[in-house]
């Protein structure tokens, strides 16, 4: 095999060898001393490997023959007649050379196909293997399947090095699922893929995350035979805990130890970071103890990444006891481990903690690196103290250069803080350094001045980009769009984005949610689905973000119906509507009087598996509320709490409010006052909540201490807390406390509205204080607000009942005219003050189109029309006034009979 895989050279040297050892073998019959007999073999050597010579440089002449004739044009009958020339019947030699010296897979095969016919026998595995590895060198597989059929049929397969090669060449040209498949396609045909195959086909699937390929070219080796090592295991094990896949990677490090390998330092640390960073940090834990109970020594890779993962776990104390156990004994400090706890007390907004470390670092001898420095200014940039991380900045210039990214940090902040000429010196200060501002620059001065709501200035850097130098990306325009969006220059947004069309920029979902989101913002709501519409045409997919916002907008725009088609079209487009899906729908739906739809949505998004944040409890517990399913808010306060979420005050203010509607006030006052000493701050909602419903139910005193304490907090009641306490006092029939209470909204400034005015007139007329009423009835004229049906059929009646029947007449007919629709005590009160007042043919008029109208005539209201008629010697209106009250006897007689 060793000879044979040699190729021709070796080929021919076979033959010398088979002369030698014959030579030798003849030797030993013959009667001359040993020094002849070699005499004789080293003579025949030299004939032979001149011989050899001769016919290697005569297979390289062919070769050079055939490949110049192949190249020579396209494949057909002319030229095999030119091939035909050289040699009817090629030998093995001069095809395995000719098929290493082409470079054309086509050509390649029709040359292999046209010996087959002129040999009129298989070729030999040699040349089969020197075909494929043509196809290695060009990268085309076209005839890969057919190929290894035949071969699998002929009884040999790819060697180990072709086998290796094919999937290197798939690999290095980025064709991992191609390679994946050329593997299957060998155990299709009962080939063994070589061992090297397989792991460089691991090894590039785990750079992309393809973990379940991996695992079954992990089980195809194992079924093959092959040993897998500790380092296989380790890199399936990496993948699998990076994509947070714990139970697969916990099997294979049971099948490790089932096994018995022995895990090594490399392994017990990938498991601690990878573990660690998906936030398993006790899993992370328990392999950091394991580790030093099996022997093994941690190093600095280790604790380092044990601290990582502490730090992101905000568990900054653990990760100090690490750190401090890791210094001990020591002498030269670890910079990374320092540069790891630095970065842990900056994100979690410890300066002085950060800072000082740094100086201990210093102080062991070692310089801090410009990554500790960068750690430190970012925690300064997200406390917002710049002239402290200016500071740090001349500082750092002794131990570290600052490089990019620190400008970049210095920039971004002193352009949130809108300090725009000093970030334009520290820019000009990069140039002088030997750095030049790169596109990330440029998008955080644009980010963090829109966000500053600096945007002309925004706008002046994107115009001043020199595109020779640093063009804009994706970032750039979608920090610009979102920007002036959410000020509300949508039309300048939208120039932004056509000039991000124009330079050949792709808009992402993220740029398309932003227009769509600042176009209804800004009322322009069919704009908003003009963009919606244009994502769709220019082949951008929606995610479910922007089908969650897009959602939101048309829910508050009302249009409840598209909503609900959105939220299905969530689901046709394959995604599973998530917690924030289903809040959007039910707060939308429930402020659109669907209330009762929040149960079925409910149990719907827990048989999802849905886990319910503070918000989307806060939303259920309001519909539950707002549906009259008091008890089952009640029970989802009490799960809130138990899942460790707060409730806010909205919670607590939906809740209260449920309760004081149907009377359970004192639940609802307890739940006021756990409120209060949970420490929530309380709003005007919850205190007004609890003033309706003790107002409601006649406690007025209550009511006012409520408002009293409302006062006191130092909130200001707003005009529906004023209304909810003067209707409490109207109904308790306390007017002239009710108009005390009245002044005193106007004395703190504040506006009566609609309400608050016809809530004093129906009390006013409900105790006979017809003029009082009709006094606030002129002022509310005053003040531009139009009564509502119950304010006019108050004072209609006011009026009619107090005499002033030209008045109630007057403004009767001007309701009617402003499209209002007379209800049937409007009528009843209009037709009994027309009786009384001996207008017995108007009131009769009347009574006519309240039948029409279909409107219940009251018996009190006959029987004064029927005086009235009796009196105006009307007696065929009367009668008829009389069949109907006879009628209506009947009927309420029937009615209490049954």
């Amino acid at each position: 095999m060793l000879l044979r895989n040699q190729g021709i050279v070796l080929t021919y040297n076979s033959r010398c060898w088979y002369i030698l050892i014959n030579s030798r073998k003849l030797a030993s019959f013959s009667n001359g001393p040993p020094s002849d007999s070699g005499g004789k073999s080293h003579l025949c050597n030299e004939g032979v490997n001149q011989e050899n010579s001769r016919n290697f440089d005569g297979v390289r002449r062919g070769v050079d023959d055939v490949c110049h004739v192949l190249e020579s044009g396209s494949w057909g009958p002319s030229l095999e007649n030119s091939l035909s020339m050289f040699n009817e019947k090629p030998q093995p030699e001069l095809v395995i050379g000719v098929l290493r010296r082409l470079k054309d897979v086509n050509q390649a095969v029709n040359y292999f196909r046209w010996v087959e016919r002129k040999s009129e026998e298989p070729l030999s595995p040699e040349a089969y293997n020197s075909l494929l590895m043509v196809m290695v060198r060009t990268r085309n597989f076209d005839y890969l399947e057919q190929i290894l059929g035949e071969m699998s049929i002929a009884g040999f397969g790819p060697t180990n090095y072709t086998c290796v090669e094919l999937v290197a060449s798939c690999v290095k040209s980025r064709k991992l699922i191609e390679a994946f498949d050329l593997l299957q396609m060998m155990r299709h045909f009962k080939f063994r893929p070589a061992f090297s195959a397989y792991t460089t086909l691991i090894g590039a699937l785990s750079e992309v995350g393809e973990s379940d390929r991996m695992l079954a070219l992990f089980n195809q080796m194992q079924e093959l035979g092959y040993e897998v090592n500790v380092h296989l295991l380790t890199t399936l094990i990496r993948v699998f805990s990076r994509e947070g896949r714990v139970d697969a990677a916990l099997s294979l490090l049971d099948e490790m130890k089932s096994n018995t390998f022995d895990a090594d330092i490399v392994l017990y640390n990938v498991c601690i970071d990878c573990f660690g960073k998906v936030g398993k940090v006790d899993m992370a834990w328990k392999f950091f103890h394991e580790m030093k109970a099996n022997g093994l020594v941690p190093d600095d890779v280790t604790y380092t990444s044990m601290m990582g993962v502490l730090c992101k776990a905000n568990r900054l104390d653990e990760a100090v006891e690490i750190f401090e156990q890791m210094e001990q004994n020591r002498q030269v400090p670890c910079a990374y481990a320092y540069n790891t706890m630095i970065m842990g007390y900056g994100s979690a907004g410890k300066f002085d903690e950060a800072y000082s470390l740094l100086e201990r670092q210093r102080a062991k001898g070692c310089i801090p690196s410009v990554v500790a420095y960068n750690c430190i200014l970012t925690c300064l940039g997200k406390k917002g103290k710049t002239d402290k991380a200016l500071r740090i900045f001349e500082e750092m210039k002794r131990d570290a250069m600052p490089n990019l990214p620190t400008y970049n940090i210095i920039i971004g902040m002193l352009c949130k803080a809108g300090n725009v000429e000093a970030a334009f010196k520290v820019r000009d200060a990069m140039k002088e350094a030997g750095l030049f501002p790169n596109v990330r620059t440029i998008n955080i001065m644009i980010d963090r001045l829109c966000k500053a709501q600096k945007l002309d200035e925004a706008c002046s850097i994107f115009e001043g980009m020199d595109y020779k130098v640093c063009s804009p990306d994706g970032a750039t325009f979608c920090s610009l769009i979102d920007g002036l969006g959410k000020q509300g220059r949508v039309d300048d947004a939208y120039r932004i984005y056509e000039r991000m069309l124009d330079a050949d920029q792709i808009p992402n979902v993220v740029v398309y949610t932003s227009l769509i989101r600042n176009f209804f913002k800004c009322d322009r709501k069919e704009d908003g689905h003009k963009m919606y519409k244009e994502m769709m045409r220019s082949g951008c997919s929606p995610d479910l973000m922007l089908l969650n916002t897009y959602m939101d907008c048309v829910f508050k725009a009302g249009e409840t119906e598209k909503g609900r088609a959105l939220f299905e079209e969530i689901k046709a487009r394959g995604f599973l509507p998530d917690t924030r899906s289903y809040s959007i729908l039910i707060h939308s739906l429930v402020k659109a009087g669907f209330a009762r739809e929040t149960y079925e949505l409910y149990y719907a998004m827990k048989d999802q598996g849905c886990v319910l944040d503070t918000r989307a409890y806060n939303t259920v517990i309001d519909g539950f509320c707002k549906s009259g399913k008091v008890n089952k808010a009640y029970q989802l306060l009490e799960e809130m709490k138990t899942m460790g979420h707060h409730p806010t005050v909205v919670t607590y203010g939906s809740v209260v409010d449920g309760l004081a509607k149907i009377d359970r006030l004192d639940e609802a006052y307890m739940l006021f006052e756990e409120a209060k000493s949970n420490g929530i701050e309380l709003n005007q909602v919850i205190y007004s909540s609890l003033i309706d419903g003790f107002g409601k139910v006649g406690r007025v005193d209550e009511a006012y201490l409520v408002m009293e304490e409302m006062m006191q907090k130092g909130l200001t009641p707003n005009v529906y807390t004023w209304n909810c306490l003067l209707d409490g006092l109207v109904k308790a029939e306390e007017i002239n406390e009710a108009l005390v209470c009245f002044q005193s909204m106007k004395d703190l400034k504040c506006t009566p509205n609609q309400i608050t005015y016809c809530i004093l007139i129906n009390g006013l007329c409900k105790v006979r204080k017809f003029n009082k009423a009709f006094v606030f009835w002129q002022e509310m004229q005053k003040q531009g607000l139009k009564p509502n049906t119950i304010t006019y059929t108050a004072m209609i009646s006011g009026l009619a009942k107090s005499g002033n029947v030209a008045q109630a007449s007057s403004l009767f007919e001007r309701f009617r005219a402003s499209g209002g629709i007379p209800d049937s005590a409007s009528y009843n009160a209009m037709i009994e003050g027309l009786s009384i007042a001996n207008r017995a043919l108007d009131a009769y008029q009347l009574f006519e189109e309240t039948r029409l109208k279909g409107c219940s005539i009251h018996t009190k209201t006959c029987v004064a029309l029927l005086d009235a008629l009796h009196k105006a010697e009307c007696l065929e209106q009367a009668a008829i006034v009389g069949a109907v009250l006879r009628e209506t006897a009947k009927s309420q007689h029937a009615a209490r009979s049954w």
